[in-house]
């Protein structure tokens, strides 16, 4: 029994290149959290924004108040009108300025088709832009 020297084979050399693979997968794993929690992190943030009666839009468009009561009565900046006076007032007002914005304010006991027809009106005469007004109950005495 002879004690020699055993032969060693050479392994392979040392890998010197990084594996980028499992970085990859964890950098995509990042950016999809991310995806997911931005939008919710912009919507979490709740503002008390003070009040100013000098404060408003200096670009304001020009708006009309349509008001719709209890019976069904459409008024037009306060005065009444029938449903075809509607139509030719708001058409002439959107031949004026297209981007005139409508506030609708009906009573709560209305029928919704007659806030939908009146809706309706306006859209045929080009008027795109309706805004919805409410009480907000908080400030109610």
């Amino acid at each position: 029994m002879a004690f020699g020297r055993l032969e060693r084979t050479r392994g392979e050399p040392p890998m010197s290149d990084i594996n980028m693979t499992p970085l990859i997968d964890v950098m995509l794993v990042l950016v999809v959290i991310f995806l997911i929690t931005a939008p919710l992190l912009a919507s979490s943030i709740r503002l008390d924004l003070p009040r100013s009666d000098a404060a408003s839009a200096s670009d304001a468009p020009r708006a009309l108040l349509v008001v719709v009561d209890k019976a069904g009565q459409v008024f037009l900046d306060d005065k009444p009108v029938s449903t075809a006076e509607l139509a030719t007032r708001l058409t002439g007002m959107a031949a004026q300025d297209p981007d005139t914005e409508v506030q609708l304010r009906a009573d709560a006991a209305v029928p919704y088709g007659r806030v939908v027809e009146v809706i309706g009106v306006a859209q045929k005469a080009g008027l795109a832009r309706i805004g919805f007004v409410a009480d907000n109950r908080a400030e109610r005495p």
